[in-house]
């Protein structure tokens, strides 16, 4: 299954409260703290609802292969 990696590269200083909640929500609560999260359309809501705050990477699982 595919996966998104995400990166907190902007401070949440400023931002609103909604936007604050997200961030922790997506396992991120300060910058350069990362986490990774199933690419799902829930999951992918929320990268957009602080797409200014979070540098995104999709990975690709190889499917068994050691």
């Amino acid at each position: 299954m595919a996966e998104l990696l995400l990166r907190q590269v902007r401070s949440s200083i400023g931002c609103r409260a909604p936007q604050r909640d997200t961030l922790r929500a997506l396992g991120l609560g300060g910058v350069g703290r990362q986490s990774s999260r199933p690419d799902t359309a829930d999951m992918r809501a929320m990268v957009r609802a602080v797409r200014h705050l979070v540098q995104v990477e999709s990975t690709h699982d190889a499917g068994g292969a050691p």
